[in-house]
């Protein structure tokens, strides 16, 4: 039997880990029955944690938004996951990493020794390779994501590949990760399509505006931005044809290298796409054994560069 202050912190810790829980659950995890299970729930509430009880059949309990962020606990692998996001975030998004270092500072002194040293094993052996990249603005992240929850349209201006600078205002969809990069994907109320929008092109101030109703997208979300990033924007498009299965391509080829799609057990296609003719070429280096799909009107241009290159090679 867990004494009164452990039973509180496990009824908190059972609270915070979903959205609602019945009584009946609450007191067989507690071990209690319902009326000391109804005590804890009044101490709870006299601590400033504000949980809510619905009564009759189907009745429970959840924990609700209050005007103070309560202490939350973390089992072992909860505290461990955090510090490993911590830092890999550090990494990848700016505007975050004094804040980051102060929470990491904060949990090292919190942890028990034992979690501190798993927290901290991948950070103490990985280097950190800065590629010179922009990185993603953490608030641009954060204000972009509420206006995805709000059902928001948002405003703001974007850098095109040319460097040029356009007001845009979307009805935002979801925020995906790609690496380094993040993508804002949203239905364009100027243009009436569906698009991408890297983050760290886009530019204040974000202004928020009339909510709306969400649209289908036209397709599973994650398949389209890895389209739109991948293929879609480039102005170099090749399909071939790969002999093997989509899903032994898929471990051959790097991610950026373009779509898979399936055709056979034994062939499938690649839509890869480049900004030149060279870039192009050097793509297909990792295609190895393939034939065309289409014949595209700039591929007398590709023949002549790739023989160049092997001209080059063989002097």
């Amino acid at each position: 039997m867990l004494t009164a202050s452990s039973r509180l912190l496990r009824l908190i810790a059972l609270l915070q880990s979903r959205r609602y829980w019945s009584g009946r659950d609450l007191s067989e995890r507690l071990e209690v029955d319902p009326r000391t299970l109804r005590r804890d729930v009044e101490r709870l509430r006299e601590l400033g944690y504000p949980v809510k009880a619905s009564a009759g059949v189907g009745g429970g309990y959840q924990m609700g938004a209050g005007a103070e962020v309560p202490p939350m606990l973390l089992d072992d692998d909860e505290a461990v996951a955090v510090a490993v996001s911590l830092r890999a975030a550090m990494a990848s998004v700016a505007g975050i990493e004094e804040t980051a270092m102060r929470l990491l500072a904060k949990m090292d002194q919190l942890l028990p020794a034992r979690l501190r040293r798993r927290a901290s094993a991948l950070h103490a052996v990985t280097i950190s390779l800065r590629s010179g990249e922009p990185m993603a603005d953490a608030d641009m992240l954060t204000r972009s994501a509420a206006a995805c929850r709000d059902q928001e349209c948002l405003q703001f201006g974007y850098r095109d590949r040319g460097g040029r600078v356009t007001q845009r205002r979307v009805e935002p969809m979801r925020l995906a990760n790609a690496g380094r990069r993040w993508y804002l994907v949203a239905w364009d109320l100027q243009r009436g399509d569906w698009r991408t929008f890297r983050s760290d092109r886009m530019s204040g101030p974000l202004v928020t505006g009339a909510r709306f109703t969400p649209r289908t997208p036209p397709m599973d979300l994650a398949e389209y931005v890895k389209r739109a990033i991948s293929f879609a924007p480039f102005e170099y498009q090749l399909r071939i044809r790969l002999k093997g299965s989509m899903q032994e391509m898929a471990q051959r080829l790097p991610p950026w290298a373009g779509v898979l799609e399936h055709e056979s057990e034994t062939s499938c296609v690649l839509a890869t796409g480049a900004d030149s003719v060279e870039a192009m070429a050097a793509q297909l280096m990792f295609a190895r054994d393939f034939e065309l799909v289409e014949r595209p009107d700039w591929l007398p241009e590709l023949q002549r560069t790739i023989a160049r290159l092997a001209g080059r090679v063989a002097m």
